[in-house]
């Protein structure tokens, strides 16, 4: 009897890297290792879309669309290439008018993808019906998604098999046009029988013509039993990445699945041991310089208390890092139980996985549900759709107070809709503004972007990748420190520090706020002023007061961006702004001095 054939896509360009180095891998570094998959037999890829997309305008000067269009060349006209979307939120962090979904898709098409895998992290069907439409009408096949977690101990009331058929059903009656089925377990904290009977259930309502798939990560050390039991409970495809993005946060490698499933009766791609060799040999020669963080490398027994999906927790360590906070990791991976159990049992995947960390960092800098994350906010008001059970009453009432929201049943696209500042015109007008082309591609920018994607368009795009011969110089002395502002620790004392070129000032600010005896003099105080301080260490994104201005209590002063959040900082009581402490794009640390009110 034949093998049954199982379709193999091989994530290693998108969740791979993201799920490693926080998606900072430069396309001429790995289009090599591309050509080699191409080689050994994979024609089906995941290349683009999620947090891949924002990075590569984040962190990288490089363009999604110019990538995307170098990788289909390299592989040819008839390779499955995938990317993943968010429903209605797309490749952005923040829900799309009808405009941008329609756009996304339009874009993706133009530029040599052939499936679109959409989900809603919510199980929200509504916010899978429009998105889903517009995949189609462009011609691209769409691939639907159930997202998947096992919860905390102790959490019940979602992510059981009921649920899961629930929410495919409700996918079934929706009328949402699809072409195959995806089971997205962004945490990889799904438990082997729970896989297997969710396989079971669905293959039972949709029957045998219907393609079904399961994604997974390594991070919780259950990947491959959760494949095994898929691939006995009838699963038609799975995701695997190769080495070095493989295992620990990514998917299970390819080798290990060819492995794992000697002598049985799969067929997993066609794929052979040999050619996976030679292709993994490319792959690491190509990102041989590449920093691979100690943390993507492991599994972790303690994630299915804090789902946290691969995808995210290096990003975020990455970030953390970048910020000398690493060693609070521990602390918010633990504060997260708490935070998925109160927020509604939202699936642990972007967006929601980072709105999960970010409240569980808040709790843990600033003392337990004192700050409310805006993502986190809004997600328990119900402004990115309906949570599968209902928010802590009480936390919806802090998130209201906090953020001046009402909670809403309303639909997220419809919300969205009534936003001029997610329509095309806005993203045209902010084209305008810097005397940039306005062309399709550079409005979809502007808009999943923002200020980083006109940033990026104007050639001021930040490069942040860690490369290990550069993090030698560096150790070695032998790299210059950039202009901008550091901190540095002087007899277990933080400092914030400016450093500039040529005879501008510089300035060094302790963290409490009181000037260094180097410092340019700090604004005297008096007994009516009030130092106002960086909550979180992070970079200044926007300045919206200026010194002498009057202010009333609740104002937003300046906007700081930290761990993918805009944190505003607000004055604490009515008066006139008496100095701005900080400039744009300045780093800061906790406690740093940023603006004084009188």
């Amino acid at each position: 009897m034949a093998k049954k054939f199982i379709d193999i896509m091989d994530t290693t360009f998108r969740d791979g890297f993201q799920s490693v180095y926080g998606g900072r891998v430069l396309m001429d570094d790995f289009f090599p290792a591309v050509e080699a998959a191409k080689t050994a037999g994979i024609n089906h890829f995941e290349f683009g879309g999620g947090a891949r997309f924002q990075s590569l305008y984040f962190y990288l000067r490089e363009d999604a669309f110019d990538m995307m269009d170098k990788f289909r060349k390299i592989v040819g006209p008839d390779i499955n290439l995938q990317t993943l979307a968010r429903g209605v939120n797309t490749v952005m962090l923040d829900t799309g008018s009808k405009e941008l979904i329609d756009l996304h898709a339009k874009l993706f098409k133009k530029h040599g993808t052939t499936t679109i895998r959409n989900f809603d992290a919510l199980n929200d069907v509504e916010n899978l019906k429009y998105s889903g439409e517009r995949i189609t009408h462009y011609g691209l096949k769409h691939e639907v998604v159930v997202t998947m977690m096992d919860l905390p101990p102790g959490c019940e009331g979602a992510h059981g098999v009921d649920f899961y058929e629930k929410t495919l059903r409700e996918i079934l009656d929706s009328g949402i046009p699809y072409d195959s089925i995806c089971f997205k377990d962004a945490s990889g904290t799904s438990n082997p029988q729970k896989v297997h009977e969710t396989i079971v259930m669905a293959r039972k309502l949709v029957g045998e013509d219907t393609h079904l798939r399961l994604h997974t990560h390594e991070t919780a050390g259950v990947s491959v039993a959760a494949y095994m039991a898929a691939l006995d409970a009838g699963i038609d495809g799975i995701d695997m990445a190769a080495s070095p993005v493989s295992g620990g946060t990514s998917q299970p490698d390819i080798l290990t699945m060819l492995h794992a499933t000697k002598g049985m009766n799969f067929d997993l791609g066609g794929l052979e041991i040999e050619k996976i060799l030679t292709y993994e040999k490319e792959l690491q020669n190509c990102l041989s310089d590449y920093f691979v963080p100690p943390e993507a490398t492991m599994v972790s027994p303690v994630i299915p208390f804090s789902p946290m999906p691969g995808g995210a927790l290096t990003a975020n360590t990455q970030m953390m890092r970048d910020n000398g906070i690493l060693d609070k990791f521990p602390e918010v991976i633990a504060a997260m139980t708490e935070v998925v159990e109160k927020g509604g049992y939202g699936t642990s995947v972007t967006p929601v996985s980072q709105f999960y960390f970010q409240q569980a960092l808040n709790n843990v800098m600033q003392g337990p549900w004192k700050a409310i994350a805006p993502g986190y906010g809004r997600m328990v008001l119900g402004y990115f759709g309906k949570t599968p059970v209902a928010p802590d009453p009480e936390i919806v009432k802090i998130a209201s107070e906090k953020l001046g929201l009402e909670p809403t049943t309303e639909n997220a696209i419809d919300i969205a809709n009534a936003d001029e500042t997610k329509s095309l015109q806005h993203a045209i007008d902010e084209l305008k503004k810097e005397n940039l082309e306005i062309t399709e591609e550079n409005i979809f920018i502007v808009a999943a972007c923002q200020d980083k994607g006109i940033a990026f368009l104007k050639g001021d795009g930040e490069l942040n990748i860690r490369k290990i011969s550069e993090m030698k110089k560096d150790c070695e002395g032998n790299t210059n420190m950039g202009n901008g502002n550091y901190t540095v620790v002087v007899d277990g004392q933080k400092f914030s520090v400016q450093v500039a070129e040529g005879d501008a000032d510089i300035q060094v600010t302790s963290v409490n706020g009181e000037s260094a005896s180097v410092a340019v003099p700090a604004p005297k105080l008096s007994g009516n002023e009030l130092d106002i301080k960086a909550l979180l260490p992070g970079s200044v994104w926007k300045i919206i007061m200026n010194p002498g201005q009057s202010v009333q209590e609740g104002d937003v002063i300046l906007i700081l961006e930290s761990m993918k959040m805009e944190i505003d900082i607000v004055a604490p009581k009515g008066g006139v702004i008496k100095s701005i402490n900080v400039a744009t794009n300045d780093k800061v640390v906790e406690g740093q001095l940023v603006a004084v009110i009188g």
